[in-house]
């Protein structure tokens, strides 16, 4: 049986959709949001009705009025800390989404809307492998200081999905495999996920290598001491951390293409300024290698970087010997959203209860 499920993945100024049959993507499809548009409304959950109009437009203009679908998939937010998997959407989870909290963040919309469009075909709605997804052992979330513990934050849905990739490569069960794998995109999240579980990552935000602007792990006594220069307001050191560090603070841009062209024309400091971004994300590698704490079967290289041949034949050369490399570029999120789903209703997979799998 072929099962048609829609997918959504909402960003902060588009709304990505796309309509699987089985793993046959029929249409895919960006709506874009100007910032004039979403500026008028106060918080991401206030956007609902704007992104839901559009969604329903795009589904008309695509499938007509006829389209029928076994379930509705959305990306998933930034909630309480869980466990891998596909969740489905209740009313429980849908409150939690709208909190927008610790972050209000774009993505926590994809569930709300997937539970809400699913409602009007009879069908289920799920969310696959949020940012949120804790599997760290006890050991990798101390931080040396008791009243702060290292978050679980990172690309999962993508890690997973390339890590169930790899098996399939190396003829294996996903979870009988060790990755360690790097998701490079605009953040860097490099994660040990040794038989079906991310047991550490470095937490893309606040921990491990820079990337294009963000700052990765900071010399903490000087970083107090810029703190409390009053040089900067809160606001401005939190934007440093996460928008305005890593190779932008350095090279004044974030766009590796560009990056790359100033290396060939012969800029030393940009030539530089990339070594170092490699040489960290090498360093965390090896880092997470020891994390699984056994052989390694693959170092995945994923996300947009990974469409750069130099950057990546630089980390190779550093970290090839620990394990094969294998690079998928990219991250085809709205697939791994449909794969997700599909593992539920082929019965490859049990749908988890948001409530009950929240780690305390």
């Amino acid at each position: 049986m072929t099962f048609s499920i829609l997918t959504i993945n909402p960003g902060s100024t588009s709304t990505k959709l796309a309509r699987f049959e089985g793993e046959v993507c029929v249409w895919k499809d960006t709506l874009r949001h100007s910032m004039e548009e979403l500026a008028i409304f106060g918080a991401v959950a206030d956007q609902f009705d704007f992104r839901m109009q559009h969604i329903r437009s795009a589904l008309a203009a695509h499938d007509g009025e006829d389209v029928h679908l076994d379930a509705v998939v959305g990306r998933g937010g930034i909630i309480d800390p869980v466990p891998g998997g596909t969740y489905r959407v209740d009313p429980s989870l849908v409150q939690r989404l709208r909190l927008g909290r610790p972050w209000d963040h774009p993505s926590n919309l994809g569930g709300v809307l997937a539970f809400a469009l699913a409602e009007s075909w009879g069908a289920p709605a799920f969310i696959v492998d949020p940012v949120s997804v804790d599997e760290m052992m006890p050991e990798a979330k101390v931080t040396g200081l008791p009243e702060l513990v290292k978050p679980s934050f990172l690309h999962a849905l993508n890690v997973k999905a390339m890590v169930r990739r790899a098996a399939r490569e190396l003829g294996r069960p996903w979870d009988a495999v060790n990755c360690v794998v790097a998701h490079l995109g605009g953040g860097v999240s490099v994660v040990a996920h040794r038989k079906g579980r991310a047991v550490d990552v470095n937490s893309a935000n606040e921990w491990g290598p820079f990337s294009l602007d963000r700052v990765g792990g900071l010399p903490v006594g000087d970083f107090v001491r810029l703190c409390f220069s009053g040089r900067y307001s809160e606001g401005e050191v939190r934007r440093k951390l996460t928008s305005g560090g890593g190779l932008r603070a350095y090279v004044g841009t974030n766009d590796m293409l560009e990056v790359n062209r100033r290396v060939e024309a012969g800029d030393e400091e940009a030539a530089l300024y990339r070594r170092a971004m490699v040489w960290q994300i090498a360093k965390e590698i090896g880092a997470q290698a020891v994390s699984i704490g056994e052989s390694v079967d693959a170092i995945v290289f994923t996300g947009g970087i990974a469409n750069d041949g130099g950057f990546i034949r630089m980390l190779q050369e550093r970290v090839q010997w620990i394990a094969p490399c294998l690079v998928y570029p990219g991250e085809d999120e709205l697939l791994a959203l449909a794969q997700g789903g599909l593992r539920v209703l082929r019965g490859e997979e049990t749908a988890r209860d948001y409530a009950s799998s929240v780690i305390r």
